[in-house]
């Protein structure tokens, strides 16, 4: 069979989707980052990401059904003459929701969209400042100096926003942008993340070029993925469709970005210098944190605060929702 990337693809579904950019999504998730290093303790931190997995077991579920109802309820949906996928749930509100109940949800959706745009604008405002302003460019400033930079760049990555939103408003399907963004920022950064973890010959500089050629590598994908499709039809088109599957154009950038970011970082790792294994404590798997207490003398958690037993019940949850609905 020829190369493809159509809708039945598992290399881009298992590899893209499956690995990097869900691995990418929820290890590189500031707001979830953010929260674990804040936690009281490890215990507490390890837990953090697993107590959230619960809820998002289930979002699939929230997602597609609403969807399935949407479509016996609203024939056209999707189509020229009906309303796009992403309206899929306003509608449904609308059809029945009592005007009471109806204000509740909006204030919800708006409440969840808020909470999420504090999230991210925090951590680009933390992560700006602090990782790259302060350590980089302008060192040994007061603190209100800081302050000013984060306010400024709150504003900026605000405006970022709305930007980004005109341009999420060309496409038919949210899906596909949002996955084209993560090919982009969070397949590279999931790669640098997963790499400096484990390997202590990794160099700052190596994190650098290597993010940048991650989503340099996702762009060249993307780009040449419609290059190919419109003139190369009948190798990446499946054929009972007339065009090509935008997902899976962004889970093989996300490949290709994963994979860019690893090469670059590995090399430019070797020729920079890195940093002191001392200044790793507690940031690489095997380096121990010499500020840390003893674990010897940390008390246990009680059976039900485990996180083996709350990773190993997300799991099973999982694998027995994969089954029945496979």
């Amino acid at each position: 069979m020829p190369w493809s990337w159509r809708s039945g693809d598992w290399i881009g579904i298992v590899m893209g989707l499956g690995f990097v950019l869900s691995f990418g999504y929820w290890t590189t998730n500031f707001a979830e980052v953010q929260r674990a290093l804040s936690a009281k303790d490890l215990n507490a931190a390890q837990r953090t990401p697993l107590i959230g997995a619960y809820p998002k077991i289930f979002i699939p579920a929230l997602t597609i059904i609403p969807g399935l109802f949407a479509l016996a309820v609203f024939p056209r949906l999707g189509t020229p003459k009906g309303a796009s996928y992403n309206d899929a749930i306003p509608l449904l509100m609308g059809r029945f929701l009592p005007n009471g109940a109806l204000g509740v949800a909006l204030a919800g959706l708006l409440a969840a969209f808020m909470a999420g745009m504090a999230a991210n604008v925090s951590s680009f405002n933390t992560v700006f400042t602090y990782d790259i302003w302060q350590t980089y460019i302008r060192r040994g400033r007061r603190d209100r100096y800081y302050l000013n930079v984060g306010r400024v760049v709150t504003v900026v990555g605000i405006l970022i926003g709305i930007g980004t939103a005109f341009i999420a408003s060309g496409y038919s399907n949210i899906m596909n942008y949002i996955q084209l963004l993560f090919s982009f920022f969070n397949a590279p950064l999931f790669a640098t993340f997963i790499l400096a973890m484990f390997w202590k010959r990794s160099t700052p500089w190596a994190g650098i070029a290597g993010l940048a050629a991650g989503t340099i590598g996702a762009a060249v994908m993307h780009f040449a993925g419609y290059h190919i499709a419109y003139f190369y039809p009948h190798q990446v088109l499946d054929p009972t469709h007339a065009t090509i599957n935008a997902q899976m154009v962004n889970f093989y950038g996300a490949i290709t970005a994963f994979v860019a970011d690893l090469v670059v970082t590995v090399v430019v790792s070797l020729v920079t210098k890195p940093k002191p294994v001392s200044e790793l404590g507690g940031l690489v798997w095997g380096v121990p944190d010499p500020n840390a207490p003893d674990p010897a003398s940390v008390p246990k958690p009680v059976w039900w605060k485990s996180p083996k037993l709350l990773g190993g019940t997300a799991l099973g949850i999982v694998a027995v929702l994969s089954i029945i609905f496979a």
